[in-house]
């Protein structure tokens, strides 16, 4: 994780409650990556949806990341855990990599543990984020 700020919308902040009380009532919830949503949400400061920047990676954004190790890049739709298909690069917030990098910016870059070690990536740019567009209630 870093200490650098992050933003959240309203509206994916008050999802996200909902999918945290939720798997929290599972087996799943005992898992780490959910106690690290839930610190991300805590550190962030919260927008409305129209006041969000266009380069800050928001629910269902569409993101292309730069590992800084490897040099590749990766592209990304940060999606809740039931529209989460790593084939069609739909990453679910639950998991590592998507915790890590819900509210950062385009040239931030971020550390964050991952099963198999520390990763660090940079956002490098944002494809598509649904508040850019006006769809504000994907």
């Amino acid at each position: 994780m870093s200490g650098k700020p992050i933003r959240i919308t309203k509206f994916d902040l008050e999802r996200l409650k909902v999918l945290l009380f939720d798997v929290k009532a599972t087996s799943y919830g005992k898992s780490e990556h959910v106690g690290n949503l839930q610190t991300e949400i805590e550190r962030a400061e919260i927008v409305l949806p129209q006041d969000i920047p266009d380069d800050v990676i928001t629910m269902n954004s569409a993101v292309c990341l730069e590992d800084l190790d490897t040099g590749e890049e990766e592209v990304y739709t940060l999606v809740f855990p039931e529209n989460a298909d790593l084939k069609q690069g739909r990453i679910s917030v639950l998991a590592p990599i998507g915790t890590g990098m819900l509210g950062y910016e385009v040239g931030d870059t971020f550390e964050w543990e991952v099963p198999a070690g520390k990763r660090r990536l940079r956002v490098k740019s944002i494809l598509y984020q649904p508040e850019a567009s006006g769809d504000y209630h994907l």
